[in-house]
């Protein structure tokens, strides 16, 4: 089966959600909700109980997982077998990697996606952790390696640097000084209500948004000094608003 992730960055509309509830399943689905980001993971956990619910799945639960004991918890392994989805919030994508990665939660994640029996979604820092290399931060004026923070990610899909709130943030400077540190990767900056659909080596867009694609892998010079601009000279950007798709390993849009 194909593994199915659903990337959201950040404020999720009414149908970006609702598609997700049809994604595991409709009113058949069984959606755990993680809000290990969040600061206050009870009210983000009441607000996306509610929104699914909202949405007809009649079977809508929250995995709390606060620290790395109860990421190591055998129950809950029963409890994420049973999902159709899950769905992680928005709060501090380093919460999620130090509590969960590595964890036993973290390897029966990576087994259940891999399986395609879990549609696995997440906005704002729940997207930002999908990556191998999570952007973590950054709000520098230019493009410099003082310009972005990263870390290790979850890496639910490989060879992609992800970052949200895009255009409504601003983040171009820091996606391209991440995409210059790491040019084997892809950067994808996913705007607000806008989300990427993951099918085996192909996403789609979904959303009011667009997504933005930085691709250094024909680029000629790049340089990254200890202080001062980056050069990246050559690479490719893509604007893609939804019904558009793209070939991760080909590198190239689709129609």
């Amino acid at each position: 089966m194909t593994s199915r992730l659903l990337i959201i960055g950040g404020a999720a509309g009414p149908a970006l959600l609702g598609r997700f509830v049809e994604l595991a399943g409709g009113p058949g689905a069984r959606i755990v909700v993680i809000a290990t980001a969040s600061s206050d993971p009870d009210a983000a956990e009441a607000e996306h109980l509610a929104a699914f619910d909202r949405h007809g799945a009649r079977h809508v639960e929250a995995l709390r997982l606060g620290d790395r004991v109860a990421a190591n918890d055998p129950r809950v392994e029963p409890v994420l077998r049973a999902a159709t989805g899950v769905f992680f919030t928005g709060g501090d994508q380093e919460r999620i990697t130090r509590i969960i990665g590595g964890t036993a939660t973290d390897t029966l994640l990576q087994e259940l996606v891999a399986a395609g029996t879990v549609v696995l979604a997440g906005t704002s820092a729940g997207a930002a952790m999908m990556s191998g290399t999570m952007i973590v931060e950054g709000e520098g004026p230019g493009v410099s390696r003082a310009s972005v923070r990263t870390g290790p990610g979850l890496e639910f899909l490989p060879g992609v640097l992800i970052d949200q709130h895009f255009a409504e943030r601003g983040r171009i400077n820091r996606l391209l000084s991440a995409v210059a540190l790491y040019p084997h990767e892809l950067g994808l900056g996913i705007d607000e209500d806008t989300a990427i659909l993951t099918d085996g080596d192909a996403f789609e867009v979904l959303g009011s948004g667009a997504v933005t694609v930085v691709d250094a892998g024909r680029a000629t010079d790049i340089r990254t000094p200890e202080a001062g601009p980056i050069t990246l000279a050559g690479c490719s950007l893509h604007v893609l608003p939804a019904g558009h798709a793209f070939h991760l390993t080909g590198r190239e849009p689709r129609p």
